[in-house]
């Protein structure tokens, strides 16, 4: 992928999303051919010149500054993880080596995993590919282990598997967060021809991620709730957090966890009493060598 490109339709459909009036710059006269601010409208709200703007839009300069990079942002009123998408794109020096070491799950984060008897919980990598997970989240979000490493992947899990609709009754909300998943990714690994594979065969095959795709919006949820829809316990809704790890930061452990007394609570204890009972032990990834796609 392109980081140029990105970059160019990014701040297009960032321009395209305000309008004069909501950000206090007098609209240029004449017919409005374009939606949103024009370039000369952005420049001025930014202090900029209208020619270095259109250069910047058009990926003509090498490595945008700070200084350029903050104006721009705060005019677009960009949010946190806009503003870092925008700076990864715009400095793409700062960018992974062309081809990132590939991901291992250490040996006692697997152990913790497997403790975790009563609490859904996976490893989630770069590309949004399933690292590692325990016997909870294998019975509440997908059956890993009978998945090959190149489907162990929740925008594959989500746009391509068709029982996703069934499972989340909120699908829509939870396909547009992966789509802003994947396009941080992109920032951070434009280089990555895995990630752009993935982001193609999605594009061929499911016309909702495409047209969102497109919008080139970002987002990045950390925690809230989920409800999965169980075929044996019915609606669960949870609560779940995602927590970056110190030794590789592009692995997240997310874990869902359920209010006290509430009827969620109850399905994770079916769940966690069922597993017991026909689990033939700890599994938390088919092999370690085998937690990855390598097609």
């Amino acid at each position: 992928m392109n980081p140029s490109a990105e970059l160019s339709e990014f701040l297009r459909t960032r321009r395209a999303r305000l309008r004069p009036e909501e950000v206090g710059v007098v609209p240029v006269p004449g017919v409005r051919r374009v939606a949103g601010l024009r370039r000369e409208e952005l420049a001025q709200l930014a202090g900029i010149s209208v020619d270095y703007y259109t250069r910047v839009e058009q990926g003509r300069i090498r490595r945008v500054s700070d200084s350029v990079i903050e104006s721009l942002a705060g005019a677009l009123r960009l949010d946190q993880h806009e503003q870092e998408h925008f700076r990864n794109l715009a400095q793409p020096s700062r960018q992974a080596s062309r081809e990132p070491a590939q991901q291992r799950v250490r040996p006692g984060l697997r152990i913790m995993l497997d403790a975790l008897t009563d609490v859904p919980a996976y490893i989630v990598g770069r590309r949004l590919d399933v690292l590692a997970w325990n016997e909870m989240a294998r019975a509440l979000v997908a059956d890993f282990p009978a998945l090959t490493p190149k489907e162990r992947n929740l925008a594959r899990l989500v746009f391509l598997d068709e029982r996703a609709r069934e499972i989340y009754p909120e699908w829509e909300h939870i396909a547009r967060n992966v789509v802003g998943n994947l396009r941080l990714e992109v920032g951070r690994h434009f280089d990555d021809p895995r990630l752009a594979g993935l982001v193609g065969d999605l594009s061929l095959r499911s016309p909702e991620f495409r047209n969102w795709w497109a919008g080139h919006d970002v987002k990045s949820r950390t925690f809230g709730t989920k409800t999965f829809r169980h075929s044996e316990v019915g609606p669960v809704k949870l609560h779940f957090s995602t927590f970056q790890l110190a030794e590789d930061p592009e692995q997240k452990l997310i874990a869902y966890a359920a209010e006290a007394g509430s009827d969620a609570a109850t399905a994770l204890r079916l769940l966690a009493s069922w597993n017991a009972t026909l689990a033939p032990g700890p599994i938390s990834a088919a092999d370690p060598a085998d937690a990855i796609d390598r097609s």
